[in-house]
């Protein structure tokens, strides 16, 4: 059996997200307005497949909601070139260390980053 890979994505949301938001807002001060907001998240699915499961409101088999509110409300759509340059990751603990200290690379470059 294959072993599973996790990679990271990143999303672009509109920028209505931060004048609307208030937790957005409050995570990220040092936003200007010149960049984009945007959402990192890592799957073990295709980033596209990812994306799709937030913006529909997927549940999972038990029930569970398994995508982000912000993303499914505000998320316009994927951003490779922030993303495809990062290999998939096989353990998942890597991976969502690897997705924080994106989200924090991409804070001190002016972006407004969410991530869960």
């Amino acid at each position: 059996m294959a072993k599973t890979l996790y990679t990271i994505y990143v999303i672009e949301l509109s920028k209505r997200v931060f004048t609307e938001n208030t937790k957005f807002r409050n995570a990220n001060p040092q936003f200007n307005g010149v960049l984009e907001c945007l959402y990192v998240g890592m799957t073990s699915k295709t980033p596209k497949e990812r994306f799709h499961q937030h913006k529909t409101g997927h549940r999972n088999k038990k029930g569970y909601k398994i995508s982000a509110n912000i993303v499914e409300k505000y998320g316009t759509y994927l951003r490779p070139s922030l993303f495809n340059h990062i290999d998939p990751f096989v353990a998942r603990a890597e991976a969502l260390k690897a997705e924080s200290q994106i989200t924090l690379e991409l804070r001190r470059e002016g972006y407004a980053v969410w991530s869960n």
